[in-house]
């Protein structure tokens, strides 16, 4: 079937198998090859993308689910010519060794800093009355809300911080 994604800004019309999840358009349609395929199976967080600014698994939601949506990528959010804020507070803190799960980690903490800023409690919020309690974060309030995307390299330490850069609370 034919169908219609705004990626990344632009229209993208591809003819899918409507059972095609929206990771496999992105990569084998599209050339769009910086949401990695992980595991496959929602467990490790490497296809992470923002769909209408929220996170998702990209491996487990279908393409076709998604016509009208806006759909950002890592492609989307910077370049090697000009990284976003979060991109390279990566870089600067060091926030990857081997980079396969980076993009996801990436557009994970991307929308997770959305996701506080509009006040969205996690776990570790100790007063669900207020409204600024998930906005006090911590390393460990990052990583309890990080907790989806998985680093084989243990580079947590150094995302959270570049995380904490990006969020204003540096010396957090």
């Amino acid at each position: 079937m034919n169908i219609t994604l705004k990626i990344n800004g632009n229209d993208h019309t591809v003819d899918v198998d409507p059972r095609t999840t929206l990771l496999d358009v992105l990569r084998n349609e599209l050339d769009l090859t910086g949401t990695k395929k992980g595991c496959d199976h929602g467990q490790c967080g490497a296809c992470t993308l923002l769909v209408n600014d929220r996170r998702i698994n990209s491996c487990l939601t279908l393409a076709v689910m998604h016509q009208g949506a806006s759909i950002t990528t890592i492609e989307g959010l910077g370049s090697s010519d000009k990284l976003n804020d979060m991109q390279a507070a990566f870089v600067e803190h060091d926030g990857y060794q081997c980079g396969y799960c980076t993009p996801g980690q990436i557009c994970s903490a991307t929308g997770m800093l959305k996701e506080a800023e509009a006040g969205w409690p996690s776990v570790l919020t100790d007063d669900l009355s207020s409204e600024t309690s998930a906005r006090q974060l911590s390393k460990a309030e990052v990583a309890e809300r990080m907790s989806g995307n998985l680093c084989r390299c243990s580079a947590y330490p150094n995302m959270h911080n570049a995380i904490l850069k990006v969020a204003g609370k540096e010396s957090a």
